[in-house]
């Protein structure tokens, strides 16, 4: 593997859902030495910096009308299983990895690539292994300490926060696992122009999140009120924005599609339906409202007015539990009323997303541990807390469900093959595939009705 340069530097992205492509391609534009923060999220590909981005085929790989909404380009993308992947990453040389997974995703790699990378240095020619990068796409507000160790092992685990990189580096010290690799930073995909004043018409957005809440009765009344706040303020422009059309995916399984729910719902002319792009929402938001999405924080730095719902209550199941402290925190009755939260600046600050222009610099600590990571004549091998004598009842799990054996070498009858699928195996999968988001957001709700009978 030849020395690096920022002219010559090969970055590859593993992702799992859209959310997390796009988390994972703007991390690798924001931790790429030489790149800098001015010209905003990555549109087109960064001069000097050569992105293939890899998505991980399961439940959420994105489709491609998902992929578009992103924006993110790449130089090269393909679907890959887990498999197909370690030995991409055995036959290509790159300078860094962005592991863009679920927890037990980034365990299993970490362990694939570790064998991959075995003896890397000892090969004929100037050879080393990329650096390994993984992190979060939004606010850590459950499993900490699960998603956390799970990540362990990489050579940064990027922390959103000041207050995130203090609770990961208490949990790693706690179990007695090596904290360096912390690093904080600042989500990727903040930016956009800073709220200077209500629009006409003055524009309410709620925020879905695929998961939160979890059943019917719940999302009925969010819909309900939503409606109603429209019916009152006639005046307003309404949106519902949402993550997915139904039959995709994100990050996380959505069984009850607000698309659906609202069919039996009479909303008024100024209520809408959206997708698209986040920032371009926001563009034109006066008051952003939402359960616990990550849309509250890239709101709360662009100054928006920003609501975190307390009607379903102050849950951890929720995530709204995060935003205690925040200032923001209100139900649809105050916001009914007229009331417009304001944040609290200290815990803003510590959120990572105050706009007061130290984001500009919020990614170079990562560049500078990178860099100098780069530059080392040789890495250690990779090194996860995990092990078969740490964990032995827990780790053989993870690693089998990518088809991976305890060492992280393929298990037989792993999907390994080289070629791109033919046409009819194409057909096959996205025929599976169909059939499993049928069977979660159709057939698996009817069953659980059926249980509480």
């Amino acid at each position: 593997m030849p020395p690096s340069t920022p002219k010559s530097l090969r970055i590859a992205v593993l992702a799992d859902s859209d959310t997390r492509w796009k988390w994972g391609a703007l991390t690798a534009d924001r931790i790429a030495p030489g790149s800098s923060m001015e010209a905003g999220p990555r549109g087109e590909a960064q001069v000097g910096l050569a992105l293939d981005g890899y998505l991980l085929r399961g439940r959420a790989t994105p489709t491609a009308r998902q992929l578009e909404e992103v924006g993110v380009r790449a130089d090269s993308l393909r679907e890959v299983t887990a498999v197909e992947f370690l030995r991409a990453m055995a036959e290509t040389s790159y300078d860094i990895v962005v592991l863009a997974l679920v927890g037990g995703g980034v365990q299993a790699m970490l362990h694939g690539l570790a064998r991959v990378w075995d003896g890397l240095e000892q090969q004929p020619g100037p050879r080393k292994r990329p650096v390994v990068v993984t992190g979060y796409v939004g606010v850590v507000y459950e499993k900490l300490a699960d998603g956390l160790l799970l990540r362990h092992g990489a050579d940064l685990v990027l922390a959103n926060s000041r207050q995130d990189a203090e609770r990961f580096r208490a949990v790693y010290e706690g179990v007695g696992a090596d904290a360096s690799s912390v690093t904080e930073v600042a989500l990727p995909f903040l930016g956009g122009a800073a709220y200077e004043g209500e629009h006409d018409p003055y524009t309410v957005v709620f925020a879905v999140q695929p998961s939160v809440p979890d059943n019917r009765r719940d999302r009925v009344y969010l819909l309900d009120r939503l409606i109603r706040h429209a019916r009152l303020h006639p005046e307003r422009e309404v949106l519902l924005k949402l993550r997915s059309r139904p039959g995709e995916h994100t990050t996380h399984i959505e069984e009850l599609p607000y698309q659906k729910l609202i069919q039996r719902l009479d909303p008024p002319a100024n209520f809408r339906l959206v997708y698209g792009h986040m920032g371009e929402v926001l563009d034109r938001t006066d008051l952003l409202v939402t359960i616990s999405s990550t849309a509250a924080l890239e709101s709360l730095h662009r100054r928006i007015p920003t609501a975190v719902l307390t009607d379903l209550g102050i849950r951890e199941v929720l995530g709204n539990h995060h935003f205690v402290g925040s200032g923001c925190l209100a139900s649809w009755d105050q916001l009914d009323a007229g009331h417009r939260p304001v944040p609290d600046e200290e815990w803003v600050a510590r959120q990572g997303v105050v706009a007061d222009g130290t984001y500009a610099h919020a990614f170079d600590a990562a560049r500078e541990r990178i860099t100098k990571l780069l530059a080392s004549p040789e890495l250690p091998p990779l090194t996860p807390y995990y092990t078969p004598v740490t964990a032995p009842g827990y780790l053989p799990g993870i690693l089998a469900r990518h088809h991976l054996g305890p060492d992280g070498t393929p298990l037989p009858g792993a999907p390994a093959h080289d070629k791109e699928p033919g046409p009819v195996r194409q057909i096959v999968r996205r025929a599976a595939r169909g059939a499993y988001r049928h069977g979660v957001q159709r057939v698996a709700p009817v069953i659980r009705r059926m249980g509480e009978l």
